[in-house]
């Protein structure tokens, strides 16, 4: 079996003195990346520990927001994820490689539903709002990953959601980062 690690922008204080890996399509994972300590008492031969970070700032005056900026990024985090260099594939790296993509399309979905979104004084809230339900569909999306792939062991399903997923991210290519 082969599992996967979310991380959002509030365990982002766990790992901000560890590297991270911002998602770029140039610059795919590779096992080297993998750099956390095995776990094999959770039967895994692979974990990728990625997540969704955020950070906003806001102008605002006594009564009403006048501007906002924000940050979103789909990170990888190599000291928390880690692999069993000697039952490693290339399949179970695009496996692996894939969770990161499903982070990334999140990520574009968070951009879009805050360029959608109108933002009133209450933005922490409406953040936090839109950055929670995105994370909840992230994980979903990852565990059914999991399941229909049974960790990447089924072959053909794993090329219908490389399709999938690929097709997805350039749907909402304007949302990359």
């Amino acid at each position: 079996m082969y599992k996967f690690l979310i991380a959002s922008a509030l365990s982002i204080l766990l790992f901000q003195d560890s590297p991270v890996i911002s998602w770029d399509l140039n610059n795919r994972l590779e096992w080297s990346n993998f750099k956390g300590k095995p776990k094999p008492e959770n039967n895994s031969v692979a974990v990728t520990a990625s997540g969704i970070t955020f950070s906003y700032s806001t102008k605002m005056s006594d009564t009403r927001l006048i501007d906002y900026n924000y940050t979103v990024s789909a990170d990888f985090y190599p000291d928390k994820s880690w692999c069993l260099k000697e039952k490693v594939n290339n399949n179970i790296l695009n496996h692996e490689r894939l969770h990161f993509d499903i982070t990334e399309l999140h990520a574009r979905m968070f951009r879009q539903r805050i360029e959608n979104t109108r933002f009133t004084k209450d933005i922490e809230k409406q953040m936090n709002r839109l950055h929670n339900a995105i994370n909840k569909e992230l994980e979903a999306l990852q565990n059914k990953y999991d399941a229909e792939t049974r960790h990447s062991q089924n072959i053909e399903k794993q090329q219908e959601w490389q399709e999938k997923i690929v097709d997805a991210l350039n749907k909402l290519v304007r949302y990359s980062s």
